[in-house]
Formats: structure tokens, C-alpha cells, sequence
């Protein structure tokens, strides 16, 4: 498969410099590409993401305002995507002495690639008036917009710093979220909830105190607010099981915790299987999760939760629970041979653990 970094080739860069030419009689198109391509190879993705801007700044007009004027034409010009990213990121890196021409800069880039990265620095440096804008932009006509609104305010954005004064203070993006609560489109949604699941990384009581504030029977904002609440939910906070009429003393037995194989090699499925009785007289709602604890490169353990099931246990009742799951290497987990841990849990609580072995062909 081909690199990522590859999304910024030669072949990319032909057509991006065309569009810049075609845009601006005065760009040295030849000029560009010998620049941009200079060392490319040794370049990883978001080195060849930053020097894209770079480089266009040095063969686009000295004046900043013209300078956007010219990349305003060639933005819907060209493809869409991350590689769209050149545009909001060469704001953030010239534009901090323009305010508002930049902040409107960045809501018109944000649906040709995402201006969530780009308008941190402008939160960075002027926290107050940059929120200010953003509340607007939580009640535009584009979802784009809404969106950048609650996803580039993200007090713990990945990919990007901590908004360390929103960290401290979550209220200050109150505003933001209150006007998004009942988005109807699910590409904002999945953004307010992931902003509450990073502030209950730091305040859970604030976020559950504020979806508890709002009205449920939206089913939008249900969404939102089951969503936003899984990592409490893992946890077994007491005060998010409630939200959702959780069980808080939850009392079932693990049964018959079986793994497939005991050692398994990577690209094969870990299977597990497990029952649950019940232990109680009334009903239990319970949301049944597991962990695999993964074996890092220094030998210690790295904990993942993983969702399994929603389900209600009548008294006395026996649930039957089976699960395989594929391990293979990502851009985000990279696997090492040795002993790994397979946790249940239900409700938060820990139920039950089996250890297994992963190999490496």
C-alpha cells in the first residue's frame, strides 16, 4: 500500500501548481515545483503538509490579503481532503497579524479540508475574540462551519496542543456546544460529543451536570449525550450510569470466561466467550465492555476499552456472550509478541481476566 506522504507527489503537485497559475499570472509555476519538491522524498507527511505552505508563501504575493485572494480562487479548484490542509495552514502560519480577514479565511477553507488544526493558533493567541467568532460559527447555514465551531475548540483536539485554558475552564465553550446539542447532521454530532467526552477527561461533573441540563427526548441530542458519556460509562462513573438508568450495584456472576486459541498468531482473530448471571431480584441494565491490555515495546501493558453490548438481565436470568476480534498492526497500534491480558467488565466494574499469547510470524 502506498504511503500517506504520497497524497503530497510530484503528480499532486503538478496539478497544484497549474491551478496556482492559472489563478495568478505571476506565479512562477517552475519555480514552485523545483522548490517544493526539493528533498521530498526524506519528507514525512505532515513535513510535506507544512512546507506545501511554506513554499507557497514564498511565490504568492508578500501582501497577505492579496496572498488570499489568490489561494480563495484556487481552494475549490483543486482536490478536497487533507491535502486541502495547505490552505488553513498557511493562514495559521501568516496570518496571526490579520485577525478577522484570517478567521473568515478559515471558515471558507473548512469544507475543502478541515480548519479544525489552524484556527488553534488563533485560540492560542487570542482566546476571547477567536471564541467569540466561533460562536458564531455554531449557528451557520454549513455543517462544515458548525462543526469547526465545537471540533477546533476541542479543549484536548488530537493531533494538536491542549487548549490548556479551556482545560481549566470548560464553561468557555458553553456557548458553542449549547447551540449544537440538537444538530441534525451527524458529522457535527460525533464532533460536540467527542468535545464532552474531552472535558469529562477533566470535569466529569460539569459535563454530566450539563447534558443532564438538556432535554433527552431530542433524539439528536440523546446521541450526543451517549456518546459523549462512554468514557464515563467504562469507568463505571456512578453519577453517567445514571444518566442512562444503568445498574450502580450491579451484581452478576462471570461464568465460563473461555478464550479460543490460548496463542495466536497476528492476522488471526482473538475469541472469547462468557455468561453472566444474574444475582439480583429486580432487573439490571447493564453495559457490558472489554479491555485488551496490549503488550508495549518496553514490556509493560497498554490498556484499550472496547464496547460489546447494552442488554437488561432479568432476575435470575443467564446471558450468553461471544466475541472474536482481529489483530493486525494500524497506524495507530503497533503489536509486540508476549503475554496479553483479556479484561471483562460490566458496568465499569472488572468481572473477570484471561491472559493470552500473541506471536509474530
Amino acid at each position: 500500500m502506498e504511503p500517506l506522504k504520497e497524497m503530497f507527489n510530484r503528480r499532486f503537485y503538478t496539478g497544484f501548481a497549474e491551478a496556482f497559475g492559472k489563478a495568478d499570472r505571476n506565479f512562477n509555476v517552475e519555480g514552485f515545483m523545483k522548490d517544493v519538491t526539493q528533498g521530498l522524498d526524506g519528507l514525512s507527511l505532515n513535513q510535506r503538509l507544512h512546507n506545501t505552505s511554506v513554499v507557497l508563501q514564498k511565490h504568492l504575493p508578500a501582501d497577505f490579503q492579496k496572498a488570499l485572494a489568490v489561494l480563495y480562487k484556487v481552494a475549490g479548484q483543486v482536490q478536497t481532503g487533507y491535502t486541502a490542509l495547505v490552505f488553513p495552514g498557511f493562514v495559521a502560519l501568516y496570518g496571526k497579524g490579520h485577525f478577522d480577514a484570517s478567521m473568515e479565511a478559515l471558515k471558507f477553507f473548512t469544507p475543502f479540508g478541515s480548519s479544525e488544526f489552524a484556527v488553534r493558533e488563533f485560540l492560542r493567541t487570542d482566546l476571547n475574540r477567536a471564541l467569540q467568532v466561533m460562536k458564531g460559527w455554531a449557528a451557520d447555514s454549513n455543517h462544515h462551519v458548525r462543526r469547526l465551531a465545537s471540533e477546533g475548540s476541542r479543549p484536548r483536539l488530537p493531533w494538536s496542543f491542549k487548549l490548556d485554558a479551556v482545560i481549566q475552564n470548560p464553561a468557555l465553550t458553553r456557548d458553542i456546544l449549547e447551540q449544537l446539542k440538537t444538530d441534525t447532521e451527524p458529522y457535527v454530532r460525533k464532533s460536540v460529543a467527542n468535545h464532552l467526552n474531552d472535558i469529562s477527561k477533566d470535569h466529569p461533573a460539569y459535563m454530566i451536570n450539563l447534558v443532564k441540563s438538556w432535554d433527552a427526548s431530542n433524539t439528536h441530542t440523546a446521541w450526543i449525550i451517549k456518546h459523549a458519556s462512554r468514557s464515563l460509562i467504562k469507568q463505571g462513573h456512578q453519577d453517567s450510569l445514571a444518566v442512562f438508568n444503568f445498574e450502580k450495584n450491579v451484581k452478576v456472576r462471570l461464568e465460563k470466561l473461555r478464550l479460543g486459541p490460548a496463542r495466536i498468531n497476528l492476522g488471526e482473530a482473538l475469541q472469547f466467550s462468557f455468561e453472566l448471571v444474574s444475582e439480583k431480584k429486580t432487573p439490571q441494565k447493564l453495559v457490558i465492555d472489554y479491555a485488551l491490555h496490549y503488550r508495549k515495546a518496553g514490556g509493560g501493558l497498554s490498556r484499550k476499552v472496547f464496547k460489546l453490548k447494552e442488554a437488561e438481565l432479568a432476575p435470575g436470568a443467564i446471558l450468553q456472550v461471544a466475541k472474536k476480534q482481529v489483530l493486525k498492526d494500524f497506524t495507530t497500534r503497533k503489536h509486540y509478541a508476549g503475554r496479553h491480558l483479556l479484561e471483562i467488565m460490566v458496568n465499569g466494574r472488572t468481572m473477570g481476566e484471561k491472559a493470552f499469547d500473541l506471536r509474530i510470524p
